[in-house]
């Protein structure tokens, strides 16, 4: 078992000195925040090894500069990538059918909501759902057959006599 006081003490002693030296490092507050709680919690995972180092701060600040290296390695990658790409294209709003179809889905139960996602986003089989699920297939079918129903009843009262079919909206 861990030494939650002895870890305790050390985090109250050292926090704002490595919350300092984080900053110092990364040169923004919230990534510094960010990398700071990753080298403690691993420091916590290790604090056997870390509580016997001769400098354990020492430990958490090696840990923390690898952590602000790696995710500095990730992001020069990736802006690599959207030099070579460019960035992803602009999404427009959503559709009115879109937004008619989310609401009336947000109405179902979430076992009609998973049922019909998996079905018709997924193309997943009623004895695949079921086996996903844990429910019989039977069961399924019920939900399936019930949640089509509830979205039919919701979607033909759109507003502005608007009439939405359930297989309208891919």
């Amino acid at each position: 078992m861990r030494d939650a006081h002895s870890f305790d003490e050390f985090y109250r002693q050292t926090s704002t000195r490595l919350m300092r030296y984080g900053y110092a490092v990364v040169g923004d507050p919230t990534d510094a925040q960010d990398l700071v709680q990753d080298a403690y919690a691993k420091a916590w995972r290790h604090w056997r090894t870390v509580a016997a180092h001769p400098a354990p701060e020492a430990w958490v600040r090696l840990v923390l500069v690898r952590l602000a290296t790696d995710r500095w390695r990730r992001l020069t990658a990736w802006r690599g990538v959207l030099s070579r790409t460019g960035p992803p294209p602009a999404m427009g709003p959503p559709s009115e059918d879109t937004v008619l179809l989310t609401a009336a889905l947000r109405k179902l139960p979430p076992t009609h909501r998973q049922a019909i996602a998996l079905h018709y986003l997924f193309d997943m089989s009623v004895d695949d759902i079921a086996r996903e699920t844990g429910a019989a297939p039977g069961t399924v079918k019920s939900w399936l057959s019930r949640g089509r129903a509830a979205l039919a009843a919701q979607l033909s009262e759109a507003p502005k006599g608007r009439v939405l079919e359930v297989n309208d909206v891919n």
